[in-house]
């Protein structure tokens, strides 16, 4: 045996380099400063946000621009509360949807019943219940503030997840499943990676599309009760109150620069980060880049601190949380689900024709059939301005976002713009609209209709922006070789492969547009007041007025219109994109 004399430098040099690859950087005194700065702002916002509820009163909602930054923060925390409750609430319901026949037949109607219903239908009846949890404290308000920017932003993720989950391509499936992966790992391993790049995009539209709402959601009067929480809601409902343009303008200003940060910071390292989810077989030639992505991946003291929670996340994926399938099944337990689904779908029926029953005879006991024939005609007339208005949406936006889509650098650099004009609520535009309309003299119930969709058509450029960031590079080298050009390769190549985001934008789109027409058709500018007759300026109304019965009436018809619509087009389209445009 020979035995080597140790070599002191080599040693040295050995644990010198060992030290240098956890020892702090300057990268991590830059994230360190960050996430300082970031737990700063929450504490202070958490603290005004559990406030007692007489400061509503004696601080009120100013127009003084030293406040702007505080109502900002405040602002900002309350729909990224929303964003988290609504994270939550995709995982569990789109994937419960997606995963049992049983509970889509529940859960898919009540999502497209959930997404018609407006704003200030949640807020009629949450307001009061909020308040009275929370007694004495703010926290009632803010949390019926969060809820209602939670139905503005929870309905397209869940859709998005769920069309995701229902397209996975079936070769990659049918190998995860050859490598006996069980429900647990394969959710974490396949599909939720499968769905990451159009759950992204939508997070991001629905963080944007939480800004049109905020007025609603912040400066709240139903009947005799009225709140204005600290916010840039607020800010926005006085300025326009008092018409005040400079007022507006700071407060659009407020937005693009929360906008600009929160791109940063938050949703460009995160587009970063998942582009590795990209469903292809070869490699990408341009990646989306973010200078706090690679901050953080640079970072060695936060890496090393990232450790243990690495270790635990791999032993979560080595559980097996689900029983292994049998490789058969018996005809007695064929039978026997076969049952149980038309057990389970009686069950359904019934308590859908039990809550119809019940709203007819509340309706029947308070209102009479004029205000039905109303409230119906309403509706084709808001239906109608929502079919013309998805179609044009649709002819402008798919082709700039499949332009968009494919390619990373300029989605990149349009990302905090597209971002900003979704942010951009039409309560701003109002006063230019109804001046204009009151100075041409034209009818309200034609010009006034584009303002449902300035919101809501965002979700149709977010989704195909989405489809097209996530077609495969192979296919389209594929077509590149076969000189696939103009109209075939759109009708052979893009389309097809986009069709699954687009429906699920369209979707969101026009139920969005639906909850848009209650602040749309009713637009105002200080005392000049003017309307649109639909189903949304009747509901609007109905709120402000505090009457129940109409405001119920209005939610009854609006859910009907959607159902109705979503079950006649939307959702044999999406069944028609399941089973024929699959990435297999």
């Amino acid at each position: 045996m020979i035995f080597m004399p140790h070599n002191r430098n080599s040693l040295g040099e050995a644990a010198a380099l060992a030290r240098g690859r956890i020892a702090p950087n300057i990268y991590d005194t830059i994230a360190f400063a960050m996430l300082v700065a970031l737990l700063v702002l929450l504490a202070h916002g958490a603290a005004g946000m559990r406030a007692p509820s007489e400061l509503l009163t004696t601080s009120p909602v100013t127009l003084d621009l030293a406040n702007l930054p505080e109502y900002a923060l405040r602002t900002t925390l309350r729909m990224f509360a929303a964003i988290v409750v609504s994270l939550i609430f995709t995982f569990t319901v789109a994937t419960l949807a997606a995963k049992s026949r049983r509970a889509e037949m529940v859960i898919i109607p009540a999502l497209d019943i959930l997404q018609s219903v407006p704003v200030l239908g949640f807020l009629t009846f949450t307001v009061t219940f909020f308040m009275g949890l929370f007694p004495g404290s703010q926290l009632g308000a803010e949390c019926a503030a969060i809820f209602a920017i939670f139905t503005s932003q929870a309905w397209n993720m869940a859709f998005s997840f769920y069309q995701s989950l229902r397209t996975v391509p079936g070769d990659l499936d049918e190998v995860s499943r050859g490598f006996g992966l069980s429900a647990w790992q394969r959710f974490w391993r396949l599909e939720a990676p499968f769905a990451a790049p159009g759950l992204i995009w939508n997070t991001m539209m629905s963080m944007s599309g939480g800004w049109f709402f905020v007025v609603a959601s912040e400066a709240i009067t139903v009947g005799n009760t009225t709140v204005q929480l600290p916010g840039i809601g607020s800010w926005l409902a006085m300025a326009i109150d008092k018409q005040d343009f400079k007022a507006v303008a700071w407060a659009v200003l407020a937005m693009a620069i929360l906008i600009l940060l929160y791109d940063q910071l938050l949703f460009r390292p995160v587009v970063a980060w998942a582009d590795k989810f990209r469903f292809e077989q070869t490699a990408g030639q341009e990646k989306p880049r973010s200078w706090v992505y690679d901050i953080l991946r640079r970072a060695r003291l936060l890496q090393t601190i990232g450790l243990p929670l690495a270790w635990l996340w791999q032993r979560a994926m080595l559980l097996r949380l689900s029983k292994r399938t049998l490789p058969a099944t018996s005809a007695a337990s064929r039978q026997l689900s076969r049952a149980i689904d038309v057990a389970w779908l009686g069950l359904v029926v019934l308590v859908a024709i039990w809550g119809v029953y019940e709203t007819v005879v509340y309706l029947r006991e308070t209102l009479g059939w004029s205000d039905v024939v109303e409230a119906f005609e309403g509706g084709l007339l808001t239906l109608l301005r929502v079919v013309v208005l998805i179609a044009v949406a649709s002819v402008i936006w798919v082709p700039i976002g499949v332009w968009i889509g494919l390619r990373p650098a300029v989605a990149e650099r349009v990302q905090p713009l597209a971002q900003f004009l979704a942010a951009f609520p039409a309560n701003v535009l109002f006063p230019f609209a109804v001046i204009a309309i009151v100075a041409t003299g034209v009818n309200p119930s034609i010009w006034l209709s584009p303002l449902m969709v300035l919101g809501t058509q965002w979700y149709i450029l977010f989704n195909v922006i989405a489809g097209a960031s996530a077609f495969p590079s192979d296919l389209k080298e594929a077509a590149s070789v076969f000189r696939l050009k103009s109209w075939t390769w759109w009708r052979s190549v893009i389309l097809p492969g986009i069709f699954p985001y687009y429906v699920t934008g369209a979707l969101t789109a026009s139920g969005g547009s639906w909850n848009a027409s209650i602040v749309a058709e009713l637009a105002s500018w200080g005392n000049t007041k003017l309307e649109a007759f639909g189903l949304g300026s009747y509901i609007a109304k109905a709120t402000e007025a505090g009457d129940f019965p109409r405001v119920i009436l209005g939610i009854a018809v609006m859910s009907l219109f959607v159902t109705l619509f979503n079950r006649t087009l939307w959702r044999p389209l999406y069944v028609f994109a399941e089973r024929r445009m699959r990435l297999d």
